[in-house]
């Protein structure tokens, strides 16, 4: 009886294991396909949805994620989705902002604990007090930020979007937090001043200009595309800088032979599905906040309505204006 009932779950989930077979071996997959045939009939039950961001890996993001994107997708389909529930898999800055934006859904994050560096390096004290010291100067405030912070601030970013922000104010200083790289990689590229924040990602402040050189001096025509959040150095040795989006937008429209994406490595395996042709050379640096997210944990959070995202209504209010005026311009 067993037996049939895992030839029958191989058979449903065939169609799914085809999205990924590039990158999730044979053997593996048994291992996945439980999970996953449970969470695609849970979503039904539930009315739910799965957000997902681009560093969940393959089998999140391709088999069981109804929305996938970098943080400014999510920020807006979040406000589209058409569920009750909303399940973030992502970290919990992530989570926050869906809840912003939908206050009337149930948003779930299946691990309390996926953190994010940068939302750790600042709080809304900090923030007041760079008010204090900067007097009538605006603050832009990075999505990956608490919700506090958010509230603080007067208007928010992404990667995607940061110069565009900076310049959309009209004034001649701004202050930008927490993320001190894609702060400066912003200023080299206005006339704006920025005040920068020291905050890093644990991800993308480990890369260097000499890694880059080496990709390319053992990969002869490896075009390199960086994330903004990695140091200057290393967005002056890139081909092109992007967010995660752009970044696989470059590799749609371009289709290089061979391609590094200098940010979070399940990124080149979620773009290589779509793009088999392209040769992904892979620099692993891994988000130990991301891979909190598994799919038995995403089953469970959709099984017991664990953990439901709550922000206190005193500061969602002006959290939510800030990001509502990002998603304006």
């Amino acid at each position: 009886m067993e037996t049939s009932l895992s030839a029958d779950l191989l058979r449903r989930t065939a169609p799914l294991y085809e999205r990924v077979r590039k990158v999730i071996p044979p053997v593996e997959w048994p291992v996945f396909a439980g999970d996953i045939d449970a969470i695609r009939t849970l979503k039904r039950e539930r009315n739910a949805v799965i957000l997902a961001h681009n560093y969940q890996t393959p089998e999140i993001f391709h088999c069981v994620a109804d929305i996938v994107g970098d943080s400014l997708a999510l920020a807006r389909e979040a406000m589209k989705a058409e569920a009750d529930i909303i399940v973030l898999a992502g970290v919990n800055f992530m989570a926050d902002t869906a809840k912003l934006l939908n206050p009337e859904k149930t948003v779930l994050i299946p691990d309390l604990d996926a953190g994010c560096s940068l939302a750790s390096s600042i709080t809304a004290a900090d923030v007041r007090l760079l008010r204090e010291r900067y007097p009538g100067v605006p603050v832009v405030s990075y999505v990956n930020t608490s919700a506090a912070v958010k509230a603080e601030s007067d208007i928010c970013c992404t990667s995607a979007n940061a110069r565009k922000i900076v310049e959309s104010l009209g004034v001649g200083k701004v202050i930008m937090l927490p993320d001190e790289y894609l702060a400066r990689n912003v200023a080299a590229e206005t006339d704006v001043e920025i005040v920068a924040w020291a905050g890093h990602c644990e991800v993308h402040e480990r890369f260097t200009a000499a890694e880059i050189r080496s990709f390319r001096e053992q990969h002869p025509g490896v075009v390199v595309l960086a994330h903004p959040e990695c140091p200057p150095e290393v967005v002056a040795e890139a081909d092109f800088t992007g967010s995660t989006a752009a970044m696989a937008n470059y590799v749609g429209a371009k289709r290089p032979a061979r391609v590094v994406l200098v940010t979070e490595c399940s990124m080149s395996d979620n773009v290589a599905v779509q793009y088999p042709e392209v040769e992904f050379v892979r620099p692993c640096n891994l988000c130990p906040h991301m891979k909190r997210i598994t799919l038995p944990k995403i089953r469970r959070a959709l099984e017991t309505m664990m953990h439901e995202v709550t922000i206190d209504p005193a500061i969602a209010g002006r959290a939510r204006r800030a990001i509502e005026r990002m998603l304006a311009i």
